[in-house]
Parts: structure tokens; sequence; C-alpha cells
């Protein structure tokens, strides 16, 4: 496992999320014990399911024969599609911050911060995977096109999770339901403003933190 990880130059990167996922649970670990309350462990499945998008696009970036087969990059796209915006959504955990708590405001700030920055780098990380593997048959500039448009995808599919909530698993177990749902909001944009402002500008703020990374990667190149 350790050779296949440094042939694929993911090593480093392997044992950096590791320790990043680790203190996150230990954090929450300790505030449940500290505190007796369970208040903040729902984080810990919130970043199991933003872990997702990453290990998808590892297993292709491990198994490279599964990017010559255009169904299964088109199921791969699909599957990652569907849990890439459980990677931001820990970012709108932040309204559970509340000042009435058992730990001090700043201990939470930094618990839900902590998940909330690995949950980012989980799908950032997967986001260039799938870059690198459209970049075989696609311009750079198309991709980063495409890149910017997956962040706003990313965003409605945060408000489909906070507000609507709806899972990304209930596409399989509730699809008319989801569909109709979310389908009004895309059918009837202007009966739905607030919903569409914060799509937009989650978005926007999404990119901006994705250009970013990108600013700083293209740096150390």
């Amino acid at each position: 496992m350790w050779k296949t990880l440094k042939a694929k130059n993911r090593l480093n990167e392997t044992i950096f999320m590791g320790i990043l996922a680790f203190f996150c649970f230990g954090s929450s670990l300790f505030r449940y014990v500290y505190t007796d309350t369970t208040v903040f462990l729902f984080l810990n499945w919130n970043l199991f399911l933003a872990f997702i998008p990453w290990a998808l696009t590892s297993l292709v970036i491990f198994r490279p024969k599964l990017q010559q087969s255009k169904i299964s990059f088109v199921v791969l796209l699909i599957s990652w599609l569907l849990f890439f915006p459980n990677a931001p959504y820990i970012l709108t955990d932040l309204f559970h911050l509340s000042l009435e708590s058992s730990m001090p405001i700043w201990f939470d700030l930094v618990l839900i911060l902590s998940f909330a920055w690995t949950g980012l780098l989980f799908g950032f990380l997967s986001l260039w995977d799938i870059e690198r593997i459209m970049l075989v048959s696609i311009k750079r500039t198309y991709v980063l096109m495409i890149s910017i448009g997956l962040m706003f995808i990313g965003s409605f599919g945060i408000y489909v999770g906070r507000f609507l909530l709806w899972n990304s698993w209930d596409l399989l177990t509730k699809p008319f339901n989801l569909i109709f749902d979310v389908g009004d909001q895309i059918m009837n944009p202007f009966e739905h403003p607030r919903a569409w402002g914060m799509i937009i500008f989650m978005g926007l703020f999404l990119n901006i933190l994705y250009l970013s990374f990108r600013l700083i990667r293209k740096r150390e190149e």
C-alpha cells in the first residue's frame, strides 16, 4: 500500500489528510468526554461524507484503467457530483455556533472550522483529480470553466442539503420527491429569491477559495 501511494505521489497527501481527520475526531471526542454532551459529534459523519469524493477519485487514480472507459468516468463523475457538496457543506455548520454552550465559544469555533477546513480540502483535492482526468481530452481553459461551474453546482447542493433537508442518498431512496422539490427551485427561480441569493453568493465564495488554492499551487509550481 505504501509503495502504491508513493508511486502515485499520494503518500504525503494521504498522511496529512489522515492527521487532519484524526485531529477533528479527537477534538470532538474530547468535547464529548469533557462536557458529556453529543452536540457536535455529528460533524464526524459530515466529514465522512466529505471524504467520499476524495475516496472515489483516489480509486480512479490508483486504477488508471478506469479512466480509459467513458462509462466508468461518467459513473464516477455522477457519483462524485452527488457527494461533492458534502465537502463544503460543513462550512454551514457554523450556524450551530452559540454563545450559550458548555464549552468556550472559541473552542467550538476552532472545532467547526477544523472540520470545515478538512472537508474543503477533501473536496478540492478530489476536484483536482477530476481535472487531471479531464485534461487528457479537454483543453485546460475548458477544464477551468467546468471547475468554476462545479463550484456553483456544489453551492446548489449545499442549499438542497441545508435548507431543503435532502441528503445525497435520497436520490436513490426518494428520487421523485427530491426531483420535484429541487425542480421547483430551478423552474421557478423568481419565486425563490433568497434561495438563489444564497446559491449564487455561496458559489462565488467557493470559487474564491478554489481559485485561491489554484493560485497558491501555481506559484509553487
